[in-house]
């Protein structure tokens, strides 16, 4: 965990996620999905079971070339990070990268610091 301060002065949390976050991230994607036309899914696309979730949130952390990342606003998910490595041996060296910030940060700093 770590801790940053963004443009505007506010204070937020850096840290891997968890199983337990997988309804706060599960609302949070929900809402940036019908902020941006730049994601991979659109509104009302995203609906995973929660346990669906929080499983893939766990094998991320249990994965030597997997990470997911969440930023926080005062309890609130305001970002993620996620890095899905390749799970062969042959594409082990290399995966998907997403990030996602909500509209209200644009511009504060938080995509840079999600990426540094």
């Amino acid at each position: 965990m770590r801790e940053y301060r963004l443009k505007n002065g506010r204070r937020i949390i850096l840290r891997e996620a968890n199983g337990d976050d997988a309804g706060r991230v599960i609302k949070y994607t929900q809402s940036v999905a019908s902020e941006s036309d730049y994601l991979t899914f659109g509104k009302g696309e995203f609906n995973p079971r929660l346990e669906d979730e929080a499983r893939f949130i766990e094998s991320c952390n249990n994965l030597r070339n997997s990470l997911f990342l969440i930023a926080e606003d005062d309890g609130e998910i305001i970002g993620c990070l996620t890095f899905t490595g390749g799970s062969r041996s042959r594409v082990g060296h290399f995966g998907e990268f997403g990030i996602t910030v909500l509209r209200r940060y644009w511009g504060l700093g938080l995509g840079k610091i999600l990426i540094n």
